[in-house]
């Protein structure tokens, strides 16, 4: 057994067949773009996103053995860096070539901000001529539903949404220039930058960093409310506090706001697919209403 220097994704720990049954894969996947966009497509219909392992007190803890007890044998989900690290885990175990990046979410802004997004730039193995890479995202919880090609700056319809990648900011002091990039998605109002990113490697130790700020800081948006989402071909269901917003591909929204917090529990079994086993139920419910800051 040989020291592992923190280079790849741990393929070699997943449970690949227990993965492939908790996204309703049947088959024998093979190292292909076919295969990898049926695989992304599953996984984001599949798993949830949701924090609320910060919201009960717990770390979020990384590494494929944990990620996978938690998002593949539990029916729970995470975010954006434990995804990432579990698709990465499987696609590195089925033989893609797999790197990880780093985004910054903007969600319209323009100010910078900080690198708290995971994402997979992926390729068949050996680099097929004339094809491209493939640009995973299936940890954002609202999509898309498949890889998009990168470089590309096609508008992609998927079941109705819409996403495109657009060249952005490019850092010219560098030699060669380091080309940015920006994924779009539609919405009812039109186009809106989600997040940015370069095509600078990342690692999993810059996962548990930036995940240790996301999970911990009092500016993350993650560490003072419960937020979930599910992803699906005619829905995106998000719960953000105790408001549960369902939006459609065409732009329709329905809101049920104020969810007396004892019914989040229930919500997010009947919503999401997420299962709070033993006295988690309680924790949340009083971590939401205040009534036991001792959760």
């Amino acid at each position: 057994m040989t020291d592992d220097a923190g280079y790849g994704w741990r393929g070699d720990l997943i449970d690949l067949p227990a993965y492939l049954k908790r996204i309703g894969f049947d088959g024998e996947p093979e190292p292909t773009t076919a295969t990898l966009r049926a695989l992304h497509r599953a996984h984001v219909t599949s798993i949830p996103f949701e924090n609320l392992e910060i919201i009960l007190g717990r770390p979020v803890r990384l590494g494929a053995e944990a990620i996978q007890a938690k998002l593949v044998d539990r029916a729970r989900g995470g975010y954006c860096f434990e995804h990432a690290e579990l698709f990465a885990g499987v696609l590195e175990r089925i033989g893609f070539e797999v790197t990880a990046l780093v985004g910054r979410v903007t969600l319209g802004a323009e100010k910078v901000a900080s690198p708290t997004h995971a994402l997979l730039h992926v390729r068949e193995p050996g680099h097929p001529s004339g094809e491209p890479a493939l640009l995973c995202d299936v940890g954002f919880g609202a999509g898309p539903l498949e890889p998009l090609e990168i470089p590309g700056t096609a508008e992609v319809d998927q079941d109705g949404w819409g996403f495109r990648l657009r060249p952005g900011r490019t850092v010219t002091a560098w030699d060669p220039p380091t080309q940015g990039w920006e994924m779009h998605q539609r919405g009812a109002d039109g186009w809106v930058q989600r997040h940015v990113f370069t095509l600078n490697e990342a690692f999993r130790v810059d996962f548990r960093v930036l995940s240790h700020y996301v999970s911990t800081s009092p500016r993350s948006p993650f560490t003072t409310r419960p937020f979930a989402q599910r992803f699906s071909v005619d829905s995106l269901r998000v719960l953000d506090g105790t408001t549960l917003t369902v939006t459609r591909p065409d732009g329709r929204t329905e809101r049920r706001e104020e969810l007396a917090p004892a019914r989040l529990p229930d919500v997010l079994a009947a919503e999401f697919g997420i299962v709070l086993e033993g006295d988690d139920p309680r924790r949340l419910v009083a971590a939401v209403d205040g009534s036991n800051l001792d959760v």
